[in-house]
């Protein structure tokens, strides 16, 4: 039998006088940090005063952005080959250069983008002004995957402060280096009352979510996203949820087995496979099989060496949880061609690739976040199509051929967030591409304009005068049939171009 305490903060928030799943009097272990409160208090006092919403503002503080990741590039370089070894050029090339480019993006559009739309005029609105303006949500909160844990924290805060609000970010809680880096640059070099970073794990996330923030960005697995989104429609905060898990990319008879071995290999392999645009597996022709298996393992003595356990590009593990799934998955899923070595000391999985899997192996039932890459043989592009069609929307879909019939064919006939033809993951570092999910990777998009509007409300405005009321009185009671009769008239006019309808 469970004894009930007094609620805390989050519970009190969501109307309930006593915590829940609390036992024997246990204090409730659902409670958000104490800090974050806090936090949130401040941020919401600094937007309803007004400091983010003009531009000077904005742009001040994405230069300041700018200006952090320039002079600590150093500092993260060493922060993250602590949490992650990852190599300088890694770092530089996908998180802190993607950051900066974001940011420099958003400076030299944003004047463009402040702008009120104006929605077309119809005979009707002649006289009228129509306009959407983009207005900030508020306090927005920012959670972050350890896959690129700057980049996932940072490119998100660039389209949140150029929309006008204030922010929570949460960096990924197994790279502990870099999050504390984090903290202590953001509130060096950003508004101290608008903008803060929090540590929160993933255990107490939802009750953070719970906190009640105006929207709520979300990157990482889909597990995570499914409890974020749960926990964000108790108070139906919106959120943007960008999920990987079962990326496919189909290698077709016509192409270049080289390139496209190449471009797959460093893809699923940069940072050690810890990326959600990463391909997860491939469909290959089988008149190619044997061709790539040797491209493949090719690519991957030239990048890493012989011994990738000692290569300077080759990264680590972050997360425990993963690393584990990652090795369990590995050793129970098809045949190990290349690769294959685990070091659990080091959270060491090497570049691995699997033959003879099949659909019904757990590594395509729960999907692989680590350096593992099953290929299976399809028949053709029909066959792709039918394999790719039966399991849930993957935030990438890739395809290397030279015929574009084919690269049409699974443009046209699958449903991925982003598509990218003879290349992977490149699409989702392109400055200004949207990047974002469909069905079960997700739900909105960022990156470019796309950031911007995903932390803005477009409102729709209608502006008039007083004028016409000799037209505008056949909307008021007491209704007559003779009114009726005119606006529908009106109305059918308007509908072929000719007549009013703006009556009402």
């Amino acid at each position: 039998m469970s004894v009930k305490v007094k609620a805390c903060l989050a519970c009190q928030r969501n109307g309930r006088k006593t915590c829940r799943r609390t036992r024997l009097g246990e204090p409730c272990l659902k409670s958000p940090p104490s800090e974050c409160v806090e936090m949130l208090r401040r941020a919401r006092a600094a937007f309803r005063s007004g400091c983010t919403a003009p531009e000077g503002f904005r742009l001040a503080q994405l230069q300041a952005l700018v200006t952090l990741l320039d002079e600590h590039e150093c500092d993260f370089v060493d922060a993250l080959g602590k949490d992650l070894r990852k190599p300088r050029f890694e770092t530089v090339v996908s998180e802190l250069i993607l950051v900066k480019n974001e940011a420099l993006h958003a400076m030299a559009n944003l004047k463009k983008w402040l702008q009120p739309r104006q929605v077309e005029r119809t005979l009707a609105t002649t006289l009228d002004q129509r306009l959407v303006v983009s207005e900030p949500l508020g306090v927005v909160l920012i959670v972050g995957a350890g896959c690129s844990p700057v980049e996932q924290a940072l490119g998100p805060l660039v389209g949140a402060i150029a929309a006008g609000n204030c922010a929570l970010v949460v960096p990924y809680e197994h790279t502990s280096h870099t999050g504390e880096l984090l903290c202590r640059l953001v509130r060096s070099y950003l508004d101290t009352e608008c903008y803060h970073v929090l540590f929160a794990g993933v255990n107490n996330l939802a009750e953070v979510v719970e906190l009640r923030f105006d929207h709520v960005f979300f990157i990482g697995g889909r597990e995570d996203g499914r409890r974020v989104a749960q926990a964000a429609a108790s108070t139906l905060t919106p959120v943007t949820l960008v999920l990987g898990g079962g990326n496919p990319c189909y290698v077709d008879r016509q192409c270049d087995l080289g390139v496209a071995a190449r471009r797959i290999a460093w893809a699923r392999f940069h940072n050690a496979g810890q990326s959600l645009v990463a391909p997860d597996y491939v469909l290959c022709h089988t008149a190619v099989r044997e061709g790539l298996l040797r491209a493949l393992k090719c690519c991957v003595s030239q990048f890493y060496g012989p011994t990738p356990q000692d290569s300077p590009s080759y990264g680590r593990m972050a997360d425990p949880q993963s690393f584990s799934q990652t090795r369990d998955l590995l050793w129970r899923s098809g045949k190990v061609v290349v690769g294959g070595q685990v070091v659990e000391a080091e959270r060491y999985i090497a570049p691995t690739i699997l033959t003879d899997v099949v659909e019904s192996d757990a590594i395509m039932q729960q999907g692989v976040s680590g350096p593992v890459l099953p290929v299976l043989s399809v028949a053709g592009v029909d066959e792709a199509v039918a394999f790719i069609g039966r399991r849930e929307k993957p935030l990438c879909v890739y395809v290397y051929s030279s015929d574009d019939k084919v690269i049409a064919r699974l443009m046209a006939e699958t449903s991925s967030g982003t598509f990218c033809a003879n290349d992977s993951a490149v699409q989702s570092m392109t400055v200004g591409l949207p990047c974002g999910g469909v069905g079960a990777s997700g739900m909105g998009s960022y990156r470019g304009r796309s950031s911007f509007d995903a932390f803005s409300h477009r409102k729709s405005c209608l502006l008039r005068g007083t004028r016409f009321e000799c037209v505008t009185y056949l909307r008021y009671p007491p209704y007559e049939e003779r009114n009726l009769s005119l606006m529908a008239w009106a109305s059918a006019l308007s509908q072929r171009g000719q007549g009013w309808c703006q009556l009402m």
